[in-house]
């Protein structure tokens, strides 16, 4: 296993930071071309609550650039992190220029784009593979689960097949692929959790990004949770998962995220991410780094 921090210093020679960005995209899951609401564990938001949205992309990347930019330091390389919603679910003309845009910005060496395994047409994929020809392109899969069964239960709305031929289609135009694992979704056991961790494992996914799952305002979840029909993971039984997953990942994976941290404004539960030093300096201890 290596760490995002390492993986990153040693391909470019320096600490990496992402500038996220907000397109103006769905899903097809909240559309209705697929079905409606979103995953119901997903915000308002699309889990694009911690970018800069309403002004064009160089405008956001400069404004994220310049929040970090103080502790950065002038050797720092930056990551055009399309983050919210599916951004692969629009005409390829306009990913084309939303990646030639953010591409161009002062500082980016790299650029990361989030979507879903089913929103990977032909044309779309060689939008992707133009792009990857430019620069280092990181390609962040949502699949969270491998069981069927959870993802009609989250509304997920596309079967698992989906994700391992995407994985093979964006490796093949020279993406990095990154998977998105969320542990604790309600029915869940452990076995169907590792089984998760198996199938990206199998697919050939060059990293991860794992999160327990975690309450916000205003989400079918939420409802759930309030009814008492969800339970949510402690931060210790979280991290045995976590470090058992680590486990079947293959020596040069990379984990990009050992857990994710919702906006405090709207988080529910679990109590314990609220407190991101905490969790930083748990996640520093347990795992040595």
């Amino acid at each position: 296993m290596i760490t995002a921090n390492k993986y990153f210093r040693d391909t470019f020679g320096h600490k990496m930071y992402k500038a996220s960005i907000s397109m103006n995209v769905t899903c097809p899951n909240r559309d209705g071309s697929k079905g409606t609401g979103g995953c119901i564990f997903c915000s308002e938001g699309g889990s694009g609550e911690f970018s800069a949205s309403g002004c064009s992309i160089s405008s956001q990347i400069e404004r994220a650039v310049s929040q970090v930019r103080s502790k950065a330091g002038d050797n720092a390389g930056y990551i055009a992190y399309f983050q919210s919603f599916t951004n692969t679910y629009c005409l390829p003309d306009v990913l084309e220029k939303a990646l030639s845009e953010a591409s161009s910005a002062v500082g980016i060496e790299a650029v990361s784009i989030a979507t879903r395994p089913d929103c990977l047409g032909p044309e779309i994929l060689e939008v992707l593979a133009g792009q990857a020809r430019k620069m280092p392109l990181f390609v962040e899969l949502g699949l969270q689960t491998a069981s069927d069964e959870t993802a009609e239960f989250i509304n997920r709305c596309y079967k698992t097949a989906e994700y391992a031929d995407a994985v093979k289609s964006l490796k093949e135009i020279g993406a990095n692929v990154i998977t998105h694992i969320i542990f604790g979704l309600p029915g869940e056991t452990h076995d169907m959790m590792m089984d998760t961790v198996r199938l990206a494992v199998d697919a050939g996914s060059d990293g991860y990004k794992f999160t327990c799952l975690y309450v916000l305002e205003n989400t079918p979840l939420a409802d759930l949770y309030r009814d008492n029909k969800v339970e949510i993971l402690g931060q210790e039984e979280y991290f045995d998962i976590v470090e058992e997953a680590i486990g079947l990942l293959p020596e040069d994976a990379v984990v990009h995220r050992f857990t994710g941290d919702g906006p405090k404004k709207i988080l529910i539960a679990p109590e314990w991410t609220k407190n991101k030093r905490q969790v930083v300096n748990y996640i520093n201890r347990r795992f040595g780094l």
